[in-house]
């Protein structure tokens, strides 16, 4: 067995561990996370708001025209906090979000939302998107040439802050940051 199938193994041994032995759903009925979606691989994982009911939660409005809407932030019994939203271009040209990655020299994909984090301004504490044992964010890659009027969803899964914490700020280097509510 290779260390990249290895450390892959590992990843499925420990996400089952904490999605309570990995079923279909736990005794709320909430469905466990895919790592493939997790890794951009495949479509963002499925909250208890769907990015699709019109929910918007926060928007951030940045360079030539870019506009970032999130529609869900939700607590899983796991300890972690899914963010799901859209980024749109509403621009003239093409855009490549290359400012959001993660300042890390070890991260593998080079256009993520990988340096996203949420603040916990009471408690004083910023949380960063999660990784795999790959090195790759448990978040959206393939950000690249996003066309104008392109609308794309995004994901980004972090440690959850302590039960008690309601309100986040979520950030994205570059861009103004937006206070947002956790569900869940």
């Amino acid at each position: 067995m290779s260390f990249r199938t290895a450390g892959a193994a590992l990843v499925v041994v420990i996400s089952l561990a904490l999605a309570g032995c990995g079923g279909e759903g736990d005794d709320d009925g909430k469905k466990t996370i895919d790592l493939n979606a997790a890794r951009g691989t495949a479509p963002a994982p499925k909250s208890e708001e769907p990015a699709s009911s019109g929910a918007k939660l926060g928007e951030i409005k940045g360079p030539d025209g870019v506009v970032v809407t999130l529609t869900s932030a939700v607590r899983d019994k796991g300890g972690f906090v899914t963010v799901n939203g859209t980024v749109a271009n509403r621009g003239s040209k093409p855009y490549t979000p290359l400012t959001w990655r993660s300042k890390e020299t070890e991260m593998k994909s080079q256009s993520s939302v990988s340096g996203a984090s949420l603040i916990d301004s009471a408690g004083k504490k910023r949380y960063l998107v999660l990784r795999d044992t790959d090195g790759e964010c448990l978040c959206t890659t393939g950000l690249v040439n996003i066309r104008p009027g392109e609308s794309r969803p995004v994901f980004a899964q972090f440690p959850a802050p302590p039960a008690s914490v309601a309100d986040v700020d979520f950030q994205l280097p570059a861009m103004p940051s937006v206070r947002i509510r956790i569900s869940g």
